[in-house]
């Protein structure tokens, strides 16, 4: 399934970037802060739905990540903000430390908690890697449709990107999927939703990086960097440069080869990787925890991002105890600078006039979406609670 998720993502998403780059550079030369700040508050409210059982512990754990976004120094004032005194809280806290603490250390801190299993995993007998049926493809045509377009979307928000995806098209799916309420039971659907959505958004990432020089995620933004050493400046007049336009060109052949690659990897590889699962349980935490403190060190050299790590991976297994989700915490730190700063520069340029995130024409439509997204999920509630209780 993962494989089938995978080449349909990335296939859905190389023809929407080579469809829709050169219509979108022409549009990108309209779009001002007001509507940048409105799809960034859209990917923000689209976080309630990954709540899933209560809408206001979401509330709480995304506004909490929008809080720890703010911690360092400010962007446009260069004022002190929850540093404390404390040098190491400066430079801020980067997602990956709030991302990889929660989730990583997180889980095994709850896994130690419940206790390891006393025996490793039975011996897994001879492995085929079977791919499923056109009739089960079939069954989940309308996953990979949903989770397609929330992939593609989310990678054209500016710092979203692959993780946000999956998280999104998850929560989606445990929003408005037909067998939601058998999400993390091991279906295909939790499994063809987040990956497909991953695997498609870097179609989407590609688009706002080529036509108007914004990286959609941590991997475009190493590409941005790539094309500025070859002389090759992302932007609108991209493809009105002959030169440039071969380049583009390029890149799109290489979309399709990847995604290709990618597969035949994945479909080779996956025999090697199963046998992880012998191994007992305290033994492969453990090295989890060893890569989540290398990769959190490697980031930045910065021997204080390791106490970082630990902090929000004790702050991941008391949301797992209290049933916080981890998922809008994550979200709020990504897109929460991304957020102040197209607002604050919004409110230099008209003079701290608020109303024009929904006078403007685009700003208004994403700022009433946003709306939407925000309000539906309470009503659903409302609705489900009203049948129930003439039963009850």
């Amino acid at each position: 399934w993962t494989l089938l998720a995978a080449f349909t993502g990335g296939l859905v998403s190389a023809c929407v970037m080579v469809a829709f780059s050169e219509p979108v550079a022409r549009i990108a030369l309209r779009l001002s802060t007001p509507e940048y700040f409105a799809i960034i508050f859209f990917g923000l409210a689209s976080v309630v739905s990954l709540g899933g059982g209560s809408i206001a512990n979401a509330l709480i754990s995304l506004c909490l990540g929008l809080l720890v976004s703010t911690v360092g120094v400010d962007a446009i004032y260069g004022a002190e903000r929850f540093a404390f005194g404390i040098p190491m809280l400066l430079d801020g806290i980067e997602y990956l430390l709030v991302m990889v603490g929660a989730y990583g250390i997180g889980e095994v801190f709850t896994r130690l908690y419940h206790g390891y299993g006393e025996a490793s995993a039975a011996t897994a007998p001879k492995l085929r890697t079977e791919l499923p049926t056109l009739r089960e493809i079939g069954a989940l045509k309308a996953v990979l449709a949903r989770s397609s377009l929330v992939g593609v979307i989310v990678g054209l928000v500016p710092g979203a990107g692959a993780t946000i995806a999956s998280f999104v098209a998850y929560g989606t799916e445990g929003q408005y999927g037909k067998r939601r309420k058998e999400l993390g039971s091991g279906i295909a659907e939790g499994i063809v939703a987040p990956q497909t959505a991953a695997t498609s958004s870097v179609g989407g990432a590609m688009i706002p990086l080529l036509t108007m020089g914004i990286p959609g995620s941590g991997a475009t933004a190493i590409i941005l960097g790539a094309f500025l050493l070859h002389g090759v400046q992302p932007g609108p007049q991209i493809f009105s440069n002959p030169e440039q336009a071969q380049m583009v060109y390029a890149v799109f052949a290489s979309m399709f080869i990847g995604v290709l690659g990618m597969c035949l990897m994945g479909y080779f590889a996956i025999k090697l990787l199963i046998r992880v699962l012998e191994f007992p349980e305290a033994i492969v935490s453990a090295f989890v925890v060893l890569f989540c403190f290398i990769g959190a060190f490697a980031a930045r050299n910065n021997l204080s991002d390791l106490y970082v790590i630990a902090a929000f991976g004790i702050l991941g297994f008391l949301f797992e105890q209290f049933r916080f989700p981890i998922a809008p915490l994550v979200l709020g730190s990504i897109l929460g600078p991304l957020a102040e700063s197209t607002f604050m520069t919004t409110m230099i340029s008209f003079d701290n006039d608020w109303t024009v995130f929904f006078t403007r024409p685009v700003a208004g439509a994403v700022m009433a979406l946003s709306c939407v997204a925000l309000g539906y999920p309470a009503v659903r509630h409302l609705r489900e609670r009203r049948k129930i209780a003439p039963g009850s």
